[in-house]
């Protein structure tokens, strides 16, 4: 049986290798671009293999989005731990507004800027924003009392998620937040009086 030393310092270098495929990945495309870059290039700034950039890091677009648990994390509790009183949609445009503010701000602001260039990658972040889709639907069915998301829910979530990658880009992303989010809570809200619910889920 392998002790827990053993097993602290084997999770410690894995940590440390993917920090160091990170620093290497983010380091080369900013000089370079996402495309001007090879994953063995990557390998041999960070002392690895390719196959070890490939163990850590499934396909290389996978390397400027190495935050995406992280951010499915904060997008499903933005709903499930919003303060007492606050709606789903209001939840939703302040987590939002948050999370572009810190992609336009700091080091974020090179990596967003890489994606801009980069069709790529775009295509990559959209359909990574979409994975989340189900978690969130969950998320909101539980509060509402489901068992599961029915269709309404779904086609929310999926309208929902979309008004965030309209607002990445745009020149005021709380006009376009909020514009999206009034024209969807139109219909949100005759669902919630159909269910004989209040309309502050």
């Amino acid at each position: 049986m392998v002790d827990g030393t053993a097993m602290g310092r084997r999770e410690r270098k894995k940590a440390a290798t993917r920090a160091a495929i990170l620093d290497a990945a983010t380091a080369l495309f900013l000089e370079r671009g996402f495309d001007g870059v090879s994953v063995r290039e990557i390998a041999d700034k960070a002392d690895v293999s390719p196959k070890t950039v490939f163990t850590h890091f499934p396909q290389k677009e996978a390397l400027v989005f190495s935050d995406e648990d992280e951010r499915h994390e904060r997008l499903v509790a933005a709903v499930s731990g919003r303060p007492p009183g606050t709606t789903i949609s209001d939840a939703l445009k302040a987590h939002y507004l948050s999370e572009i503010a810190a992609m336009r701000s700091g080091p974020q602001r090179q990596i967003l800027t890489l994606m801009e260039e980069t069709p790529a990658l775009i295509d990559y972040a959209e359909k990574m924003w979409f994975r989340h889709e189900g978690a969130l639907a969950a998320a909101i069915a539980k509060e509402l009392g489901l068992a599961e998301p029915n269709d309404e829910i779904r086609f929310y979530v999926r309208f929902a998620l979309q008004i965030q990658l309209s607002a990445i880009n745009a020149a005021d992303p709380e006009a376009t937040i909020d514009a999206g989010f009034r024209l969807l809570d139109e219909g949100w809200a005759r669902y919630h009086e159909a269910r004989g619910q209040s309309a502050s889920g």
